[in-house]
This record gives C-alpha cells, structure tokens and sequence, in this order.
C-alpha cells in the first residue's frame, strides 16, 4: 500500500501538548530543590533549639529516617544485600562517617552560631578536592586554587569576632571544621556506593549504620536518649523528619530531573538560609565582617566546585542522606 496517499491528519494532535509536559516536571523539580535546600536550612535551627547533646540528636534525626524509609526502601536493600558485601560494606561506612559528622557538627552548634557552623561546615568539598590531589594524583586548576584561597580568608573572616573575644579559636568553629572532614569522607564513600546503589536503599543504609553508631556511643558515654521536654521532642522530630527526610527526599527527586551542577550550586544557598532565619528565631546577630566572610566561603567554594568531577560528588551527596553535618 502506497502509505503517502492517505490523508496528513496524524500528526496535528501530536503537536499540542509536548511544551506543558516537558516544562511542568522541570517547574515541579525546581519547586522540589527549593522546597528541599529550605528545609535543610532549618537543620541547625532544629538541633539548636532541641539542645540536647550533639550525638543525641544526631541519633534521632537518623534513627526516625531508617524507621520512616523502612517500607519503602525494603527491596532495594535486599538487592544491594544480595549484590554481595562490599556495596554493603561501603554503605555501612559512610553512615559510619555520617555519625561521625552529625556528632561533632551538631555538637559544634552548641558552641557556635548556626551561620558559623554551617558556613564552615560546608568546606567539605574543598576537602574532597585536596583528597583527589594528594591520593588520586588528579591536577587541580586555577579556578580550584582561587575558590580554596577565598573560602579560607571567608572561614577567617566568620571566626574572627571569636579570636577577638576569646583570643583563641572558638571551641565551636573547631568542631565545625572538624565535622567537615568527616562529611568529605562521607562523600567520597558516597561517590562510591552510588555507583551500584538506588537512592532510597542507600539512604537507609547509611542512616542505618549511622544509627548503629550514634545508639552505641551514646550508651557507652551515658548520653541520656529519654526524659526530654515535649518541646524538645517536637524539634527532634522536625529534625528527622523535615530537615532528613522531606529535605533529602526533596532534593533527590529534583536531581532525577535536573543537571547535577545546577542542583549542587543551587545547595550553596543552604548556609545563606541558615544565616538569616538564624536571625529572628534564635537571636544571633551576624556582624558585617561575617556576611562578608560568608560570602568568601560560599563564592570559593562555587569556584572549586567549578572543576571537572567536583559538582557530581556535591550532588551525589545529595542523593545519599546528608547535607553538610546538617
């Protein structure tokens, strides 16, 4: 049968709707990334108004995601489980180095501001990047160079007030610098797992090991894990909850659908957020000398996350459980 002489009338229905639904998922996904870096940003104000100890809430805020993830992220642990044990392993030990970063970066709040924290906190890229230098032997660029030089002279800028006050290095700062190494291991544990593991399953495996962690420091030390106010309760719960789960979840589904690189700049805004609801509900005031080193920080680490292979470790984080020790 000759097929071109029949009527043209196919195709006019096709045309009328590809627009709407290729801009519709990517609107939702921006929706989801802004839903999801807001309520990342409440993380520190969440630990700091449960003030409990800093592995108590860490242990709470991963211990209500593995319940809550549980149903869903059943099969694909039993996949991962049967794969054999070194996906499983590694899984495993970035909830290690997970609990290690919530510990001391929720610790860390209690000794500091939620902007210092937090900004500091998020050096962990930069960390990743010297890693890849001094193991990998991978060449870093101008740009990377840049961005290092500028989030240092930031991180001296936000700890400056605490040099002025006290003479030495606030407790807190430290502490938050500290965590940032540990989520650096963290994500490159995660850039790892992420190759032969889904989202859900490794997001419950390393909240889950991350549990394991927090539940036996915490009864080894005397950490007391009951006896709380209600309202500390309530800001546990937010903590797991809103921050752990809708926040990751959110930002997660944004990736499905957008460049790794726009998602990771796009969670530079996390530490910006922070700063300024810090303001009105906990009652930190941040000088200028800090905004400025802020915005140091979150510019050299833009810069540094410019070079090859850094954003998709940024976003791979995301996709696993944690941002930052928030």
């Amino acid at each position: 049968m000759d097929m071109s002489s029949k009527p043209t009338t196919a195709p006019v229905p096709i045309q009328t709707t590809p627009a709407p639904t290729i801009a519709r998922p990517r609107r939702r996904a921006y929706a989801a990334l802004a839903l999801g870096v807001l309520c990342i940003g409440f993380s520190a104000i969440f630990t700091k108004w449960a003030g409990v100890p800093g592995p108590v809430s860490g242990f709470y805020r991963v211990a209500l995601a593995t319940i809550v993830l549980a149903p869903f992220a059943g099969g694909g642990v039993r996949r991962v489980t049967g794969a054999g044990g070194r996906i499983l392993g590694l899984a495993l030990l970035a909830g290690v180095w997970f609990a290690g970063d919530l510990a001391v970066w929720n610790t860390a709040l209690l000794y500091t501001s939620a902007a210092n924290a937090t900004l500091l906190g998020n050096t962990s890229t930069l960390w990743v990047s010297l890693w890849s230098l001094l193991v990998l032997h991978e060449r870093l660029r101008g740009p990377f160079w840049m961005g290092m030089a500028l989030a240092l002279g930031g991180a001296a800028l936000i700890v400056g007030p605490d040099l002025q006050m006290a003479g030495t290095l606030g407790l807190g700062d430290l502490l938050a610098m500290g965590s940032s190494l540990f989520y650096a291991a963290y994500l490159l544990t995660t850039g790892r797992v992420r190759r032969s593991a889904g989202t859900l399953e490794y997001m419950w495996l390393s909240s889950f090991g991350a549990t394991g962690v927090l539940l036996v420091y915490c009864l080894a030390t005397g950490l007391a894990l009951g006896g709380f106010s209600p309202a500390t309760y309530g800001a546990l719960l937010a903590l797991g909850l809103i921050s752990h789960v809708a926040g990751w979840l959110s930002i997660n589904y944004a990736l499905g659908h957008l460049r790794a690189s726009v998602t990771s700049v796009s969670l530079l805004a996390q530490p910006v957020i922070t700063a300024l609801i810090s303001v009105p509900l906990l009652g930190e005031g941040l000088s200028w000398a800090q905004l400025g080193g802020g915005g140091l920080v979150l510019l050299g680490i833009y810069l540094a996350n410019r070079r090859s292979g850094v954003p998709a470790v940024a976003a791979v984080a995301a996709a696993g459980s944690g941002e930052p020790a928030s």
